[in-house]
């Protein structure tokens, strides 16, 4: 038997009426929802544990041996943890669809009703941003990036990567894409709460521009101008894109 007291969310979820939840039954919610996330997480882990050969040869090295970029491991137990670290990292993106599920099931209280039933479409919309980011910086970043990387400077000196350093611009340049690509479920979100408008993205569209050169100098690693550039074009046309989204978003709320 379900015990509604220590699942209260459940109990939430089954009834008919509309009652407001108390905060301690926000923070129980919001402890209920971690642990599904953790769970999730650890499961995707396992997953990518499993398959951590073909993650690291097949994938992950694949940009490297494309420019032809020599590694080194210079540690004693780097490519252990650096395994770990990898099959952490794959865990937390294949549980994506289930982190937003928690996350939107969390929030879903503050929703209408009739805007409940979305909770999956938005679900799985917001893993397909996140994805095409990660496609986005492994297709078309990383290879400009690597190969400006790789044959600037001098012949004299021979370009080698410690493996670490290597890792730590693909994991990056990765998942800063994919959290950038989020903008327009953000905009979708904040326009629905009333927070954001078309109106007020329109009006600081300048300023945007100097935020969006910003964040690309902070999300890409070290002071490589090209993959900055590289990650502020697709911050431009998410932006302009955010604003459609922000206008449909206020006609949906007008029509209900």
């Amino acid at each position: 038997m379900l015990d509604n007291n220590r699942f209260p969310n459940h109990q939430l979820n089954n009834q008919d009426d509309e009652a407001e939840m108390t905060f301690l039954e926000h923070l129980e919610e919001l402890r209920w929802r971690i642990i599904y996330s953790v769970i999730g997480i650890l499961i995707g882990t396992i997953i990518a544990w499993i398959f951590i050969d073909f993650l690291v040869e097949s994938i992950l090295l694949r940009p490297a041996i494309s420019n032809k970029i020599s590694l080194q491991n210079l540690k004693p137990f780097g490519q252990i943890f650096l395994y770990f670290q990898i099959a952490i990292i794959g865990g937390i993106i294949l549980s994506l669809p289930n982190i937003f599920y928690q996350l939107w099931k969390f929030i879903s209280p503050a929703l209408r009703r009739n805007e409940r039933k979305y909770i999956l479409a938005i679900v799985i919309f917001s893993s397909v941003c996140f994805l095409a980011g990660i496609l986005f910086a492994y297709f078309v970043m990383l290879p400009l990036t690597l190969s400006f990387a790789s044959q600037f400077g001098t012949t004299a000196i021979k370009n080698e990567f410690a493996i670490d350093e290597y890792m730590s611009i693909i994991i990056s340049v990765m998942l800063a894409a994919g959290l950038v690509f989020e903008l327009p479920m953000l905009s979708f979100f904040l326009s629905r709460l009333g927070i954001l408008t078309p109106e007020f993205m329109k009006k600081y569209r300048k300023h945007s521009i100097v935020l969006i050169l910003i964040a690309a100098a902070i999300l890409t690693p070290g002071t490589d101008p090209i993959s900055q550039l590289i990650l502020a074009v697709p911050l431009f046309l998410l932006y302009e894109i955010s604003i459609l989204v922000s206008k449909l978003s206020q006609k949906k709320v007008v029509e209900q």
